[in-house]
């Protein structure tokens, strides 16, 4: 197949020409391409972190991961976020009394699209920074997270053009979305949604469910217990350290939320049954 031109339609989306083999019959024909491109985050012009993510909403990520890593606790001290003169592939955030010290961090902040916690240690760092439960008195009807994930597939736009994208969502105790944010990488996607409500001043988010598609990954809920959500649902499966980190941290942990069914794996009283509904109101 010869080199072909990758026409750029927006940040997000570009478009190629493909062959196409279906059932014998061969056809060039478009295709929709989401956008990969690497992001530096620094943080007063020093070098934080590279990741790969799709463009869109680069201040939410540069501030998501900044905030869930611990390097930031508050937005209050931040006195600028911009993208860097140096390119569109750079963001620089800019912060007053940032005690943050690159040799003293314990990761090698440099993440693929598919790694959320490279080099890092895993739940003994968590552990470290003496973050508080979410909320213990949050409740939600189970039926409630059948809804959510029609609800987040309706709203991707650039995943029903490519295919080729993770989706994160913010719903509030009733089903309503508050946020959605889309990215090549499942942990960007978190970021992002994290990363809008931070720079809003609306952390922690101790009456909100987020809905990830995918796995629920250990990076998943550790930026999650970072926010103060207190419940996380998935449409696959999660693993052995998300699980665990869940329970130890009281966080409401489901899986394979898909049509009428779900797995809980973590914080099942959160979820109140049928039956058990209108004593809520």
């Amino acid at each position: 197949m010869p080199d072909v031109q990758t026409t750029k339609l927006c940040r997000s989306l570009c478009l190629t020409q493909v062959t196409e083999w279906n059932d014998g019959f061969v056809h060039r024909v478009e295709d929709y391409l989401v956008s990969e491109e690497p992001l530096e985050i620094r943080l007063n012009n020093n070098p934080v972190s590279v990741t790969m993510r799709t463009p869109g909403n680069d201040l939410e990520l540069a501030a998501g991961f900044l905030f869930t890593e611990g390097i930031l606790d508050s937005a209050d001290p931040i006195e600028n976020i911009e993208s860097a003169s140096a390119g569109r592939n750079v963001v620089d955030l800019h912060s007053r009394n940032c005690a943050w010290e690159p040799q003293e961090m314990q990761r090698n902040f440099f993440a693929a699209s598919s790694c959320g916690v490279c080099g890092k240690a895993t739940i003994d760092s968590i552990r470290r920074r003496g973050l508080a439960p979410p909320n213990p008195q949050f409740r939600f009807p189970a039926d409630l997270l059948c809804h959510l994930p029609d609800l987040l597939r309706d709203q991707q736009e650039i995943f029903g053009r490519t295919g080729g994208l993770h989706a994160a969502g913010l719903f509030g105790a009733s089903g309503d979305l508050l946020v959605l944010r889309e990215d090549i990488g499942r942990h960007n996607a978190v970021d992002k949604v994290i990363g809008w409500a931070f720079l809003q001043h609306k952390i922690p988010l101790g009456e909100c469910i987020l809905m990830v598609s995918g796995r629920g990954g250990f990076e998943i809920v550790q930026k999650a217990m970072a926010a103060g959500i207190p419940a996380i649902a998935s449409v696959s499966a999660p693993s052995s350290l998300a699980v665990q980190l869940a329970r130890e941290s009281c966080i409401t942990l489901i899986g394979f939320l898909r049509g009428r069914r779900f797995i809980v794996y973590s914080g099942e009283e959160r979820c109140v049954p049928l039956e058990a509904t209108e004593l809520m109101t």
